[in-house]
């Protein structure tokens, strides 16, 4: 089910959402408790200074305001109408409220397609009647909105928040009061909220770019179920990220986890990866937990931005600085070499027995000005990228002393986070350093999360111009293999269409034929030379190698004539039921290091690409990467550097290196011909056979399943 289109997404659409000069509360209530009491009760009482207009038919006041039987007889013009009255009633009171031309409305009111096809149908309705009159919606099922700015809290949150940089979205109004409780007690202000609820026609992608425009916003944080439209997110969430910091906290899985796949892409590509791969594209930082959610959040809200990754410890015990350059480590960070400059005026201004190495060991003892010697050495050294720093309780410790110190000594030259570890004997300094503004972190490896989300983040700014590169195809080829397919029913491309697909898109493909006989197999064979590779041809086998279906280094005629009676006899014999092109036989491929690369298209936001090394890598470890097409050069390496196994790709570990260029041409190309033919549902070439640099990596074989006709 989908809803009709609405009202394309702009800045201005939304300005009398959350600016208006005149808001109407239908079916505010007289009573306490209710969310009509409530949601009025906290536009007057939290400062609003626009006119008020409470409609119910029941009373002519309300908490000392005129109150309208309907917004018709108020007589003049709103621009925003909030809609608490009960289901059954809305589209009325919505028909009242577009002849007094509102701009926007938010409908609280829940029972809408959250309850079934019933509620949905007459969401439909909702949203045709607001798109009939141009105006936008928020909700239904939501919990309002907030702006500290206008002192706008159209909603029945329990208290207006701090004013403040943050912007929240949400899709739960549970999770919305959560966001706003924990932000009042970590001192984060807040600019903007909306609670989306069912998304019936404002979504997450007309905030991301609303909240992208704003002045007042300048980080965005969201808690999202689903994605829509997947396209129209990516652009936006990458435009607002450019500008500001955007955090999102996804829950749930794609659709494309619940289909089932075919191919090796297909069944990795499952569950979460999608959002994954649309995040990491569009520079979102992703929080995994409610709790890393504000993590985030803390630390790019307070500090600036690192230079690198390269990170100092400061602690007074020995245990937690493992336990944090452990956690660095893992991060994919790297726990930074002090510049022996600092080495040394570190040791003039700290005890015989402190540690000057990172991390920097200032002793159970130190006192506040041993902790600000170790900042301000940390915060000159041009070899330090971020500074963490760690407290644990001693007897004669000062926490509170400690953190305003620390406070008063931070030049804004590089992010600085703390972990003052423990319970109520560092409350105290804890409090203090949230007073100031310094983030802080229960553990060291919490703190070390944000510094990586930070990094990340950082890097993710200074990436190149995206160039995606266009190769030379035959792209009219490829196009009478799929149109033949798809009007004969056969949508599973086997490897002999399939290697003809990509060799039209510039891959180098080993000499072969398919053979109907031993005897078109012998001559085949040598026609290309031995040894050969003997392959069954099957719409109905995927797996050949499985089921006896491949034959390598078969070294003369009467050895394929063998072979191939053999392998017919083995695959009629597993495989009853399958029907049976032939054999392909090809020449055999040099050696070289087998990866997989491929494509699974996901329902919300299209072609993504795998990479993977072959073997255990794939099938145990799961050592892939997925990106989001169409991909760039930079892109596809960065790909194969975020895989575990890219040390053997390189030439360590004991292992030759190879051309890691040109498996990043290949998967441009995949990229490319996916792009061009969105009705390729999934590829993969497996193996593709990779060598020294300079040489042509080889497709050994491939499938690919394309999607059905579209029937009128």
């Amino acid at each position: 089910m989908s809803l009709p289109d609405t009202p394309q997404s702009n800045h201005a659409s939304l300005e009398k959402l959350f600016s208006p000069n005149s808001v109407a509360v239908i079916g505010a209530s007289r009573y306490p408790g209710k969310v009509g009491h409530d949601v009025i009760k906290n536009l007057l009482h939290d400062g609003y200074a626009g006119e008020l207009i409470p409609v119910n038919p029941a009373t002519d006041t309300l908490l000392g305001l005129a109150c309208y039987p309907s917004l018709v007889a108020y007589g003049k013009e709103v621009d925003l109408a909030i809609i608490v009255v009960p289901q059954p009633l809305v589209i009325a009171a919505l028909e009242d409220a577009v002849k007094s031309k509102i701009k926007a409305a938010v409908v609280i009111t829940s029972g809408f397609r959250e309850i079934g096809a019933e509620g949905f149908q007459y969401e439909r309705q909702v949203v045709e009647l607001c798109a009939r009159h141009g105006v936008r919606l928020l909700g239904p099922n939501c919990l309002g909105i907030i702006n500290t700015e206008s002192r706008l809290n159209a909603s029945f949150a329990p208290r207006m928040p701090e004013s403040g940089g943050i912007s929240i979205f949400s899709q739960s109004g549970a999770i919305c009061t959560a966001m706003l409780d924990l932000a009042t007690g970590k001192h984060l202000g807040l600019a903007k909220l909306a609670s989306v609820g069912n998304k019936a026609d404002i979504s997450e992608v007309d905030l991301l770019s609303y909240f992208a425009h704003d002045e007042q916003t300048t980080i965005i944080l969201g808690y999202l179920e689903d994605i829509s439209t997947g396209d129209k997110f990516v652009k936006a969430a990458e435009e607002a990220a450019t500008k500001k910091p955007v955090i999102i906290l996804k829950a749930g899985t794609t659709a494309a986890g619940l289909r089932a796949a075919a191919s090796h892409t297909g069944v990795l590509a499952g569950a979460d990866t999608a959002y994954a791969a649309a995040f990491t594209r569009s520079g979102v930082v992703r929080a995994d937990t409610f709790e890393s959610l504000f993590d985030y959040a803390s630390a790019l809200a307070l500090q600036p931005l690192p230079k690198g990754n390269r990170v100092l410890i400061i602690t007074n015990a020995g245990g937690p600085g493992t336990i944090a350059a452990d956690a660095v480590e893992r991060a994919g960070m790297c726990v930074a070499p002090l510049n022996f400059k600092t080495s040394v005026l570190l040791r003039e201004h700290l005890p015989r027995i402190a540690s000057v190495d990172n991390p920097i060991d200032v002793l159970g003892d130190a006192d506040p000005e041993r902790y600000v010697a170790a900042l301000v050495s940390a915060q000159n050294d041009p070899a330090v990228d971020a500074i963490l720093v760690i407290l644990t309780p001693q007897v004669m410790t000062q926490p509170a002393e400690t953190a305003m110190a620390i406070a008063r000594n931070l030049d804004g030259s590089k992010p600085v986070v703390a972990s003052f570890m423990g319970g109520s004997d560092v409350m105290p300094g804890r409090r203090q350093l949230s007073a100031v503004g310094l983030p802080d972190y229960d553990s060291p490896e919490r703190a070390v999360a944000a510094l990586k989300a930070m990094y990340e983040y950082a890097a993710w700014k200074e990436r190149p111009p995206r160039m995606v590169t266009r190769f030379r195809v035959n792209k009219r080829r490829v196009e009478r293999i799929i149109t033949r397919r798809q009007r004969t029913g056969r949508l599973r491309i086997g490897e002999v269409k399939g290697k003809a697909v990509l060799n039209a898109y510039g891959f180098r493909i080993p000499k072969g034929s398919l053979a109907a006989s031993p005897e078109e197999a012998v001559e085949i064979a040598e026609r290309i030379g031995f040894p050969v590779a003997m392959k069954i041809v099957s719409p109905d086998i995927i797996r050949k190698s499985d089921l006896g279906g491949v034959q390598l280094n078969v070294s003369d005629a009467e050895m394929v004539e063998d072979m191939y009676d053999l392998m017919m006899l083995k695959i009629r014999k597993k495989v009853p039921q399958a029907k049976i092109d032939g054999i392909y036989v090809e020449q055999m491929v040099g050696k070289g290091l087998e990866v997989i690369i491929g494509m699974s298209r996901d329902p919300q936001f299209g072609p993504m690409l795998m990479f993977g090394l072959g073997g255990i890598f794939v099938e145990v470890m799961k050592d892939v990467t997925f990106h989001l097409a169409p991909i760039t050069e930079v892109e596809a390496i960065q790909m194969l550097k975020s895989t575990r196994s890219y040390a053997m790709l390189e030439g360590r570990r004991g292992h030759h290196g190879v051309d890691i260029g040109a498996i990043a041409s290949g998967l441009q190309r995949i990229s490319q011909l996916t792009t061009d033919f969105p009705q390729i549902l999934e590829l993969d070439i497996n193996p593709f056979i990779v060598g020294d640099v300079g040489t042509d990596p080889v497709v050994a074989d491939v499938h690919m399943t394309l999607a059905p006709v579209q029937k009128a």
